[in-house]
């Protein structure tokens, strides 16, 4: 069983920057891929950024390209979501996902950002 828990959310201004953490608690081993999703009032969630456990590979959504950087750190068994030149449509609760070699996935409760002046 995996659990996540992320921190780090907050107000920032636009142009400001964030670091996201997410600690994996479980059996690292046991998932394929760590994802950062997102979810503003009124609209779907959506894929922000995935690094995989293995070989470390990151995606990004267009939306967050060249701001947003994913990365991992395996000893401390945490991933980090960290965001620069924030935008207000950056604006969303934040969640870690675990996608599992089971084909399960596990989701942590998410953090709020709020880019605001």
């Amino acid at each position: 069983q995996v659990q996540l828990v992320e921190s780090g959310g907050g107000l920032v201004q636009p142009g400001g920057s964030l670091r996201l953490s997410c600690v994996v608690f479980g059996n690292m081993f046991s998932i394929n891929a760590l994802d950062w999703y997102r979810q503003a009032p009124g609209k779907q969630r959506e894929l922000v950024a995935r690094i995989t456990t293995g070989g470390g590979s990151t995606t990004y959504a267009d939306s967050v390209k060249g701001r947003f950087t994913v990365s991992r750190d395996n000893a401390k068994n945490t991933v980090y979501l960290q965001m620069n030149s924030l935008k207000p449509e950056d604006t969303a609760a934040y969640y870690c996902n675990a996608s599992l070699y089971s084909g399960t996935m596990a989701w942590g409760r998410g953090t709020q950002v709020t880019v605001s002046s």
